[in-house]
């Protein structure tokens, strides 16, 4: 899952970091581990983009892993947490093709 996020401006990205760390343990939980997590940098198309100020890659063990991890009370502890710090998130699942190896 491919997590496109802009934080608010108030400390969101802080607040964003407490709540990563609150999640770390629950990810593993569910068999689910961050493969990269970085800031955005500015676009470098022309045309229509959004800029983001951050990119976080997760990769679940199968999809249905993620609804189960939703649901997770400590789950949702966490994502109160990181939901105060985000402005704007775009979650976009990926499925692996052969053309990627």
């Amino acid at each position: 899952m491919l997590n496109l996020i802009r934080f608010q401006p108030d400390g969101g990205r802080q607040r964003y970091g407490e709540s990563i760390a609150m999640a770390r343990p629950i990810l593993a939980r569910f068999g689910a581990r961050i493969l990269f997590g970085g800031d955005g940098l500015p676009v470098l198309t022309t045309g229509s983009h959004e800029a983001w100020d951050a990119v976080v890659l997760v990769q679940y063990p199968r999809r249905p892993a993620f609804a189960d991890m939703v649901a997770d009370p400590d789950y949702q502890a966490a994502f109160k947490v990181g939901s105060s710090a985000i402005a704007d998130i775009h979650l976009q699942p990926l499925k692996e093709n052969d053309a990627s190896t």
